[in-house]
């Protein structure tokens, strides 16, 4: 897989995406997002943002166009390459959760290092201090029964960030979630950008939108406005 230097976490080239039938989910995005960035993606139902999503975090492919993460030449990359890719520079944090019944907290996150050819030992220890980073070293051995809604998705964010990740997508991640728990996780999101972590947030919540430094606008599959100007790292 080709490597390159540069500045960029993120970047897609004049990326489209058209579905059977003749669905055009994006339209000859380019956008390019900052190592250390953090932007929210932003638009309505429909819009194009989930596809984009999943075409940066390398879970689908562009009909075309280019796609670079972290240096890393998506393109043209094997499926057994991306799989690697993700493994190693990806987090991902998603609305629903997706934590496993009948498993502790520190087994969900250890899952998260599962392809990343670390041994039991070390994954649940790393668990552990993930837990720990996200403010749950009281819930350790708590199953997601045992969970509020805010305390499944530090959970979630702690399996994401535990195989220590350059990139962290999140999908709506406070979607699920009431207002003042919905402010701790960003608040929680910020914190992990603060510390290096590039992160992109999908979401169509204005409020959590508007408390980030960088708004992308997406409607029908084109982004119509991008607020770069108001990135620390790009201003």
């Amino acid at each position: 897989m080709f490597h390159t230097e540069d500045g960029h976490a993120l970047e897609l080239r004049g990326v489209s995406k058209r579905y059977p039938g003749g669905v055009e989910a994006l339209k000859g995005v380019d956008l390019a997002i900052e190592r250390g960035g953090l932007a929210a993606i932003v638009g309505p139902s429909g819009s194009g943002k989930t596809t984009m999503l999943q075409i940066m975090g390398t879970l689908d492919r562009p009909t075309e166009g280019d796609v670079m993460v972290d240096g890393y030449d998506a393109s043209t990359a094997t499926d057994n390459e991306l799989s690697a890719l993700r493994a190693h520079r990806m987090g991902f944090v998603f609305q629903q959760f997706y934590l496993l019944d009948g498993m502790s907290a520190v087994d969900n996150v250890a899952g998260g290092l599962l392809y990343n050819g670390v041994h039991l030992g070390e994954r649940r220890e790393r668990a552990r201090e993930a837990l720990v980073r996200v403010g749950l070293g009281h819930r350790l051995d708590h199953e997601p029964n045992q969970l509020s809604g805010g305390e499944k998705q530090r959970t979630a964010i702690a399996r994401a960030i535990v195989g220590r990740p350059a990139i962290v997508f999140a999908d709506e991640p406070t979607g699920a979630l009431d207002s003042r728990t919905g402010r701790e996780i960003i608040e929680l999101l910020r914190e992990l950008n603060n510390d290096g972590a590039t992160l992109v947030i999908i979401t169509h919540d204005r409020d959590l939108a508007d408390a980030l430094p960088r708004q992308v606008q997406v409607r029908d599959g084109e982004i119509v406005d991008d607020s770069a100007i108001h990135d620390p790292v790009a201003a």
